[in-house]
């Protein structure tokens, strides 16, 4: 048996750190699912829809957080490529990349205890007055969770860069464990909640309590000791963010950014548009969807460190070896699931159980369906050319964010949720996955050589 793991898993490229990620990933989708029947029996209809537009509207934080945790992965690892650690938590190798690192962690520690303040406030005050201005009278109890989930998201956008640090010291596999071990309390925790009663409470409760987990599992630690020799190591050659990060950063910024008006748009227009009941069904579905899209993307993330580290050391057909095997291996994932998932919701409808109905329509489903299999091997692709410390992708991401954020909120006013769904579906084909694969193979092309 242990052969037949072994060799199946091989084939498939699972190592420890893609495990333990999958791990994660596989009892997040799969809390997706089983919390869609504790929403469908706890929730009211209108419950869900501010439920998931909650986290929509929480969703702003990219404008934030501007990409800048996966370029911390990269620029660590480009510098520990050249150092190694000791058994007692300390650096060994030259002093020039350790000085660079140890600046770069500096930056990130200083920057988003700045940020993460900052980002509290505003989304207070944009969730106080989205939800006060629309279906006010419904009369849901909104209040105090949304304060809740405004601090944890608010604590997040603080640890999470840091952990983003510790995979590009190669502890992929360690951050892995980290994350899992959170989303599993705060799995255990909602559904507790939910049992319980708290209703909306339940998630935003859930989520500070998961949090502040994070924090213990790095500050009662042996990561701390990691993270303070990293600290002590700065002397005189420093990260420029100006010169170095920020040309990258503002670029990825504004990806992000666009990002927001791909992927988020949908629930907030459909709520205020259509009300919570069909937002509620955009966000379950999307849910679900973004819950397969999450296991997939394992293969790639889980690369990063290797990935920036080949490019580092400029051995390119060894990166696209890897590159090309882990691609097919994750889009072959991501295509399984999202087949097991359409069998899913279309039994549940067909045995009359009322969570069927808390889903969009088939037709609007399989349409996200395709758009997510599309946004797999796009995210490869994209993921591919920044680990080259580069955003090519610019002009793309800003076009696809305009046409967009316009599609959604035209055609979502005028044919609902129908029209959203072609439309995006539409954009997600042409100015997505043609126009990123022009790039990619001209990028490719133009770098290596």
């Amino acid at each position: 048996m242990k052969s037949i793991i072994k060799v199946f898993s091989a084939k498939l490229g699972i190592d420890g750190a893609i495990a333990y990620t999958i791990l994660t990933r596989v009892i997040q989708a799969g809390s997706g699912l089983i919390s869609i029947i504790f929403i469908a029996k706890f929730l009211s209809s209108n419950e869900q829809g501010y439920y998931y537009t909650f986290a929509s509207v929480l969703a702003i934080q990219i404008f934030f957080e501007l990409g800048l945790s996966g370029i911390i992965t990269q620029y660590a690892a480009h510098e520990f490529a050249h150092l190694s650690l000791t058994a007692d938590f300390q650096l060994a190798g030259e002093e020039f990349h350790k000085s660079r690192l140890s600046s770069l962690l500096r930056f990130c520690v200083k920057w988003f205890a700045i940020i993460s303040g900052i980002l509290f406030f505003i989304l207070l005050a944009v969730g106080f007055f989205f939800f006060s201005s629309y279906n006010k009278d419904l009369n849901i109890s909104w209040h105090y969770p949304w304060v809740i989930l405004c601090v944890a998201t608010s604590l997040n956008l603080f640890i999470d860069p840091v952990l983003a640090f510790f995979d590009g010291l190669n502890q992929v596999k360690d951050m892995s464990k980290v994350r899992l071990i959170q989303k599993i309390a705060n799995i255990v925790l909602l559904f507790v909640f939910f049992l319980c009663g708290f209703k909306l409470y339940a998630a935003a409760l859930a989520s500070l309590i998961a949090i502040g987990i994070n924090y213990i599992q790095v500050i009662f630690s042996n990561r701390i000791k990691l993270l303070k020799a990293v600290w002590r190591a700065q002397s005189k050659w420093k990260i420029n963010y100006l010169k170095e990060i920020f040309p990258l950063q503002w670029k990825i910024a504004l990806s992000w950014i666009s990002g927001y008006f791909i992927f988020q748009l949908f629930i907030p227009v459909l709520f205020a548009t259509e009300g919570p009941i069909v937002a509620g069904q955009m966000g379950m579905t999307l849910a679900a969807l973004n819950g397969v899209l999450s296991v997939s993307i394992s293969w790639i993330t889980t690369k990063v460190p290797l990935f920036s580290g080949l490019i580092a050391k400029k051995e390119y057909e060894k990166l696209n070896e890897k590159f090309n095997l882990i691609t097919k291996q994750a889009c072959l994932i991501c295509a399984l699931c999202l087949g097991i998932f359409i069998i899913f919701v279309e039994i549940v409808r067909h045995f009359h159980f009322p969570v069927g109905n808390r889903f969009l329509p088939t037709f609007p489903l399989v349409l996200l369906t395709i758009c997510t299999f599309i946004s797999q091997f796009i995210f490869a692709l994209a993921t591919y050319l920044r680990c080259h410390k580069k955003e090519p992708f610019l002009v793309q991401s800003i076009v696809m964010g305009i046409l967009s954020a316009l599609s959604t909120i035209f055609l979502g006013k005028y044919f609902g949720v129908n029209g959203i769904t072609i439309g995006y579906t539409t954009l997600m084909i042409f100015a997505g996955l043609l126009w990123v694969t022009i790039i990619f193979k001209n990028k490719k092309l133009e770098w290596h050589h």
